[in-house]
């Protein structure tokens, strides 16, 4: 009697232990599964709109920070580590609004923008309005990691950067000729801010490792011509990025308002979770049921007047997207040996 009494309780401790807990302490599998899915990007990318060489060189480096992503995830790192692998791959490479190839501000200045969040325990890290830093995805990893806050912002943000050792760039560095020409033409009225932003570059990655763990990261440059300061969803915990083991991971690209509006990537991971708990067995959530959610919540955002897309990772090994705009610069893999690389909307 006193062994089944034993057996109970352990039995019941198990059951109440939060599922990122029961999950860390599981066997590891012969054959560990992974996901991963990252973006660059949505708004309005048509085949009309890109060169045969912007498709080329986008296409490679999404590629590339796909694979980088995956090594990480195959090697058995961590779905954080393989966010960070992507988004500085990404952060890097001057065809996206984030790091190097930012887009500029109304007074000709880049301010930039990162999230990063842990669903194992909900640990995460923002910054909001940085200069200097390189490779803003890594300051957002050490906010979460060595201070007690969740986001700074500005000067403050620049100094924590400054005490951790993150290299420091001048302000030189993240511009391009291309993002030059975009504010010049709307500081001289030639377009509309609605004109010359609707090619969102922003850059995000999820993931779920082998020991189910999920992570998700966003990195973005922010609007052409915002002013005043202005801060859109990607440093939001709970608009441009979530990750929740019991959920999803979440990373969003559009127009940031309407995603804090509307707290998207929680939105989707609420709503995931709700579902689930409302299942016998533990079987998870189907592909087709993952997908309707976070395509219901994208439709909803449509009403209220946004545009843009979400990538998704669930604790069952699924990496998807959704998006309401012709295109989303987009890739995903799993240990099930899927791999995609798609920039139109037509594409699978």
């Amino acid at each position: 009697m006193f062994r089944f009494l034993m057996r109970l309780t352990g039995l019941a401790a198990l059951l109440c232990a939060p599922a990122s807990i029961a999950r860390a302490e599981s066997a590891p599998s012969e054959n560990p599964r992974w996901s991963i899915a990252i973006h660059g990007g949505a708004g309005t990318i048509e085949r009309t709109a890109i060169t045969p060489q912007q498709d080329t060189e986008i296409r490679a480096a999404l590629s590339a920070a796909l694979e980088a992503g995956s090594k990480v995830l195959k090697d058995g790192g961590t779905a954080t580590d393989a966010i960070v692998a992507v988004i500085t791959f990404l952060e890097d490479n001057h065809n996206f609004n984030a790091g190097k190839g930012a887009v500029f501000t109304w007074d000709k200045t880049n301010e930039l923008d990162s999230s990063i969040m842990d669903g194992s325990d909900l640990s995460a890290g923002a910054v909001a309005g940085v200069t200097a830093t390189k490779n803003p995805i890594l300051l957002a990893r050490a906010v979460k990691d060595n201070s007690p806050h969740v986001m700074l912002s500005g000067k403050g943000a620049d100094q924590f950067s400054r005490e951790q050792g993150l290299e420091q760039v001048d302000p030189d560095y993240f511009a391009t000729p291309y993002r030059l020409k975009q504010i010049e033409d709307l500081l001289a009225e030639k377009v509309s801010a609605k004109d010359v932003d609707y090619k969102f570059g922003t850059v995000g990655a999820v993931a779920m490792d082998s020991k189910g763990n999920m992570a998700a990261g966003t990195s973005t440059g922010g609007m052409t011509g915002k002013r005043w300061g202005r801060i859109g969803d990607s440093p939001v915990i709970g608009a441009g990025t979530y990750a929740d083991n019991r959920s999803c991971a979440i990373s969003a690209t559009g127009s940031g308002e309407y995603f804090i509006r509307l707290a998207v990537a929680h939105e989707i991971c609420t709503r995931i979770k709700v579902r689930v708990s409302d299942m016998e067995g533990e079987a998870g959530l189907s592909q087709a049921d993952v997908q309707k959610i976070a395509d219901d919540v994208i439709a909803e955002l449509g009403e209220l007047g946004g545009t843009g897309g979400v990538i998704y990772a669930t604790p069952w090994g699924q990496a998807g997207y959704s998006f309401n705009t012709p295109g989303m610069y987009r890739a995903r893999a799993t240990s099930d040996g899927e791999q995609s690389v798609s920039i139109y909307g037509d594409e699978g």
